[in-house]
Formats: C-alpha cells, sequence, structure tokens
C-alpha cells in the first residue's frame, strides 16, 4: 500500500518561498512515478510538476522557473504569486508520461499554501 504524506504548506506574502515535502517508502521514491498537483476553490485538479517514469521532469508553464522538483519528490516553490493559492497534494503512480491527475493511483491528504498579495 502506497502511503503518502505532505507538509511545507503555510502562508507567505508574494514572493516569497515554500518547500513542501512528501513523505513515503523509499520503494515509491525509487519505482514510482510521482508528482504534485493543486485545487483552489471553485477549480478542477491540476497538475503542478511531476517526474516521470524516464526521468524526465515536467511542470506547468505557470510555474516554470519559480518551481523545482527534487528527486525526493520535494517541491521548492519560490517568487510565489496569490495565484497559487491552493491545496497541494502529493500523488504517485507506477507508471506515467503526463501531469494528469487522472494518471495518478495513490493521494495524499495534501498541504494547504495561502499567498496573500
Amino acid at each position: 500500500q502506497v502511503q503518502l504524506v505532505e507538509s511545507g504548506g503555510g502562508s507567505v506574502q508574494a514572493g516569497g518561498s515554500l518547500r513542501l515535502s512528501c513523505e513515503t517508502s523509499r520503494k515509491v521514491y525509487v519505482t514510482y512515478c510521482m508528482g504534485w498537483f493543486r485545487q483552489a476553490p471553485g477549480k478542477e485538479r491540476e497538475g503542478v510538476a511531476a517526474r516521470y517514469s524516464d526521468g524526465r521532469k515536467w511542470y506547468v508553464d505557470s510555474v516554470k522557473g519559480r518551481f523545482t522538483l527534487s528527486q525526493g519528490n520535494e517541491l521548492q516553490m519560490n517568487s510565489l504569486k496569490p495565484d497559487d493559492t491552493a491545496m497541494y497534494y502529493c500523488a504517485a503512480t507506477y507508471d506515467c508520461y503526463s501531469g494528469s491527475p487522472a494518471d495518478f493511483d495513490h493521494w495524499g491528504q495534501g498541504t494547504q499554501v495561502t499567498v496573500s498579495s
């Protein structure tokens, strides 16, 4: 069973930084495709960043140059904007080649990120 536990969310002002962590087993880190997703109130869940099965990393256009995904699936978020405010979820699946939430099977409970202007 794959368990994912997010941490690191919080409230920051625009321009600030946060680092999100996703705790799971070493087996999942090494063998699974992992990613980060977010959902703002009234909006659909969207992919933010993912590490594909072939090792490539994908980022949604709105976070390119600001967010960085580490090998341990930590998400470093810099230059945060109010539009980044959302619940952030860590997710994993055995094999993936997209950042679509539909492709991911296992989900954490989420951590809230709030960015004020």
